[in-house]
């Protein structure tokens, strides 16, 4: 599933910044919460693309 794919891709790009965030680094704690909101805008495309699968069996 190709939504699933871009989920995972976002997750992976974020742990350089999370690693920055969490030393302390304030443009990387905004940078995170930025690609946070984008991981949670892919989650809720994988769920739907779920329920359509799921309803179209």
């Amino acid at each position: 599933m190709q939504e699933y794919e871009a989920l995972k891709v976002l997750v992976a790009e974020i742990e350089a910044d999370m690693n920055k965030a969490e030393g302390g680094n304030k443009a990387a704690g905004t940078r995170v919460r930025k690609q946070m909101q984008q991981v949670k805008q892919a989650a809720q495309t994988v769920r739907n693309r779920i329920l359509e699968i799921r309803s179209t069996d």
